[in-house]
């Protein structure tokens, strides 16, 4: 019998996944029988290692191009995935990033930049995914899913951070945005939920824990003791994109290492 982790082909698409976490995520999905499409928008290098990675593993990967900001390049993509494997099963729709001012300094660019990628790219590849999903009808012997759609957001969909208005504010949305949409699509039998790291080891935020200074002052933050690492996510990604969480719908599983019981509590305020 089957492993009921076990995503054997089932096609994933991983926006942003040249790099960090939906790199991690996209080796994950790749080394749990996925095919996988590496999706980036610039950094082809990255793009290209997480495909051999996979490959080198005996797994199935391509990388595509495409802005999830832009409408037509997503239909591009997904009619690329669609091309190669038949179907897409998985959206892990991690996309995102950062354009950091203080609010009084934040330019209307810098604001829709962030929201463009982080907010608009969500809701352009979560349409374009259950599209396909209701298109190609149930494959029972796949998943007990019609589909799954993963939204990548953040501790900061619950906790403010000035100086990052913009991003808290398209991480917001993330779960007001994925929780419309389980409520809207779970009658079809499509699966949407987020995961919410906390503080994880990767490039968009090397300068808090490059060195051993930097890395004491955020584990204050942290009351597991520990930074985490991208395959924290790619392993929790691989799980809901699995059978063996099929009840769970419409829900933000937070990975953060207790940053969101926030910490400057413990000593009663």
């Amino acid at each position: 019998m089957k492993s009921k982790t076990r995503l054997d082909n089932q096609t994933a698409i991983v926006t942003g996944s040249s790099s960090g976490i939906g790199k991690a995520c996209a080796i994950a999905l790749g080394q749990a029988g996925a095919n996988v499409v590496v999706n980036y928008a610039g950094n082809s290098r990255g793009a290209e290692a997480a495909v051999y990675e996979i490959e080198a593993a005996g797994g199935k990967a391509i990388a595509v191009k495409a802005d999830v900001s832009k409408e037509d390049q997503v239909r591009d993509m997904f009619k690329t995935a669609i091309d190669t494997y038949g179907t897409v099963d998985i959206l892990i729709n991690n996309a995102g990033l950062q354009k950091d001012a203080s609010f009084i300094d934040m330019t209307l660019d810098d604001w829709n930049f962030v929201l463009g990628v982080n907010l608009t790219g969500q809701f352009l590849c979560a349409r374009e995914a259950a599209r396909e999903f209701l298109r190609r009808g149930p494959r029972p012997e796949m998943s007990v899913a019609l589909g799954k759609i993963i939204c990548m957001s953040s501790v900061h969909e619950l906790i403010p951070w000035a100086g990052h208005v913009n991003y808290a504010a398209s991480k917001g949305g993330v779960m007001l945005f994925m929780k419309s949409i389980a409520q809207e699509l779970g009658e079809h039998k499509i699966r949407v939920n987020s995961i919410a790291p906390g503080a994880i080891r990767t490039p968009i935020n090397r300068m808090a824990w490059e060195t051993p200074e930097a890395e004491q002052e955020l584990l204050k933050l942290i009351p597991y003791g520990r930074i985490g690492e991208t395959e924290d996510i790619g392993n929790l990604a691989v799980w809901l994109a699995s059978d063996e969480s099929d009840y769970i719908h419409g829900q933000t599983i937070i990975m953060d290492g207790g940053m969101a019981l926030y910490p400057g509590f413990r000593e009663n305020g």
